[in-house]
């Protein structure tokens, strides 16, 4: 499976590499540096998924996935949070945000491509199965 992987991450090492691995497994890759500029490019260009990075200057990514999940366009769209950063209780609260997974860094290059085709797959079949 092929998928379009919008990556939402500041730090420019992580993004390189997250980007690096995921083209790897023959995914296309869209990036953003900010949450706003994330939000423009998965309204604009509506990705499969999105990896969402929780730390972000400005507007951090548990408030950029709260607003896709008010979006009707986008609400559905499979949102996996990623953090240096993790801290007790930062799991649930991307979950409670909406995100659909959470993965924390530094990622684990073996698998992350896999867990990302995991969640869409999860997702799509959960979507399916509520459909009349």
């Amino acid at each position: 499976m092929s998928l379009r992987v919008l990556v939402v991450e500041d730090t420019p090492l992580s993004l390189e590499l997250i980007t690096e691995v995921l083209e790897h497994a023959g995914h296309t890759v869209l990036a953003a540096t900010t949450a706003a500029d994330g939000l423009l490019l998965a309204k604009t260009a509506l990705p499969d998924v999105v990896l969402m990075d929780i730390r972000l200057p400005g507007m951090d990514g548990l408030e950029a996935t709260r607003q896709l999940r008010q979006d009707p366009a986008l609400q559905h769209m499979p949102v996996i949070a990623i953090t240096a950063q993790a801290m007790r209780g930062d799991d649930t609260a991307a979950i409670a945000a909406g995100c659909d997974a959470y993965i924390s860094k530094p990622i684990n290059v073996a698998t992350i491509a896999a867990d990302v085709v995991r969640v869409v797959e999860q997702k799509r079949a959960s979507r399916a199965t509520r459909s009349p």
